[in-house]
C-alpha cells in the first residue's frame, strides 16, 4: 500500500463515519417527530410481548438510540471501535422489523411500494459493513 494511499483511508473513514452518524440523527429525529407514527407499522406484532413496551414506545426508543450512537460516532473519537460495534449491532436488531414491514407489506415513511420495502432488505448488510468499515482503528506502520 502507497503511503499516499495510507494517508487517504483515514481520512476516508472519518467522512464515512460523519456521514453515518448524521443518517442516524436524521433517522433518530424522524422516530421522534413527522415519521413516529409510520414507524409504528415497523414494529413486529410479537416485539412488545418480547420488550413490555408498546409500539409507540419502541419508535421512541429506536428512535433515541439512533441519536444517541449518530452523537456518540462524533462525540467519541477514542470509542470508535465500540460505537461502530454498537452501531452494527443495532443494524441488525431491527432487521426482524424490515422484514415484517416487508412481508407485511405495509407502508411506511420513505418505503411506501414493495420495491422500495426489498430493497430496503438488502441495504441491511451494506449499512452493518459501513458502521465496521468507518469506525476501524487507523493502521500505522
Amino acid at each position: 500500500m502507497s503511503r499516499r494511499h495510507r494517508r487517504r483511508v483515514p481520512i476516508l473513514r472519518a467522512i464515512a463515519r460523519w456521514l453515518l452518524a448524521a443518517l442516524l440523527l436524521v433517522a433518530g429525529a424522524s422516530h421522534l417527530t413527522w415519521g413516529r407514527r409510520g414507524y409504528r407499522i415497523v414494529v413486529p406484532d410479537w416485539a412488545p410481548r418480547v420488550t413490555g413496551l408498546d409500539k409507540d414506545a419502541i419508535v421512541i426508543a429506536s428512535g433515541a438510540v439512533e441519536i444517541m450512537l449518530g452523537a456518540a460516532l462524533v462525540a467519541l473519537p477514542g470509542e470508535k471501535r465500540r460505537v461502530g460495534a454498537a452501531v452494527a449491532a443495532f443494524f441488525v436488531a431491527v432487521f426482524p422489523g424490515n422484514v415484517h414491514q416487508w412481508r407485511t407489506g405495509r407502508s411506511a415513511p420513505l418505503l411506501r411500494t414493495d420495491r422500495a420495502r426489498l430493497i430496503r432488505l438488502f441495504l441491511q448488510p451494506p449499512l452493518v459493513a459501513w458502521a465496521l468499515w468507518s469506525t476501524r482503528p487507523d493502521s500505522r506502520r
